[in-house]
């Protein structure tokens, strides 16, 4: 396995008494969309102000490309490229003499360079217009653009589609998925779940500053071991549901169906006994849940609104 792009080891922050972050432990391997979680307040913005080196660890540290950012910060971060919540641009300058200053700021770019990631971003047509002009979603792409102005191999992108209407959503999300197939590595924090779910490989979730959960989003909306059934007949298929031994739950949806906790590996076993009692599945499928679903249950934060 390649050398992780951004490895987080222990890493802790605390204002006086206040643990603003403890222990985060990462691995975000290249090539991904690596989507981080979390309520208000969960400790996102303190931990990506860490990765950049924009504040300095209680304990911890951060590893970038390998190198640890306590003695190769520079280095680092000459590679990556980050679009921080509130960014703000010279309202009174177009949006191609904006990046010509960030660019002379931080080591030159091209013209051909800002014109292409003026094209990315879908900026093109006005970018000679003042950002006074512009609406939120664009003042979002813009900086969006100075993000990629240096082609970085590492983007840390704090609510990248904050304003963007759904198109513009889905054309942030189609070039952050094609960033990734072309080998960069992207760390983006997002409240929108529906969209990180369509976007992000992986996530790690994160409440009062602690790491409570982590994994392929593939893996974390799949209920293994709940099953959906539709039968001919539901008040007896959950009588014998009910009587085999090893099915520790079967309820009724109120949709002429069945919920039923059981190993996927034994379903054979529950439709047998079904058609012993002359009740037969037409439907069978494994329970599917929703990144919002396991992320309200696993912060809490569904009893909250409840």
């Amino acid at each position: 396995m390649s050398e992780p792009v951004l490895r987080t080891i222990g890493l802790s922050k605390r204002y006086g008494r206040r643990l603003a972050l403890s222990d985060l432990t990462l691995d975000i391997p290249r090539g991904t969309v690596y989507g981080f979680l979390g309520p208000n307040g969960a400790g996102k913005t303190t931990a990506i102000n860490l990765v950049l080196g924009l504040i300095a660890p209680t304990a911890g540290h951060v590893e970038l490309f390998g190198l640890d950012t306590r003695t190769h910060l520079t280095e680092a971060l000459r590679r990556t490229g980050s679009l921080l919540e509130g960014s703000q641009a010279y309202p009174d300058l177009s949006a191609r003499d904006n990046l010509r200053i960030w660019a002379a700021l931080s080591g030159g770019a091209t013209r051909e360079r800002i014109a292409s990631v003026l094209e990315t971003v879908d900026l093109a047509a006005r970018a000679g217009d003042k950002v006074r002009s512009y609406s939120l979603g664009m003042r979002q792409r813009l900086a969006l653009a100075a993000a990629l102005l240096h082609d970085p191999e590492f983007l840390v992108l704090d609510e990248p589609t904050n304003g963007l209407d759904p198109a513009g959503i889905r054309e942030v999300r189609e070039l952050l998925r094609s960033l990734a197939a072309d080998g960069r590595t992207v760390f983006v924090s997002s409240h929108l779940l529906s969209e990180v779910e369509q976007m992000c490989d992986e996530v790690a979730i994160i409440k009062e500053g602690r790491l409570i959960a982590h994994g392929a989003v593939a893996d974390l909306t799949h209920r293994s071991g709940v099953l959906e059934l539709r039968v001919t007949d539901t008040e007896k298929a959950l009588a014998a549901l009910q009587a085999l031994d090893w099915v520790p739950s079967v309820t009724a949806d109120g949709r002429d169906g069945l919920v039923v906790e059981a190993p996927p590996e034994r379903a054979w076993e529950l439709s047998r006994a079904l058609a012993e009692q002359r009740v037969y599945i037409s439907e069978m499928r494994p329970r599917e849940s929703t990144l919002e679903d396991f992320f309200l249950e696993v912060t809490g934060e569904e009893e909250k609104s409840g």
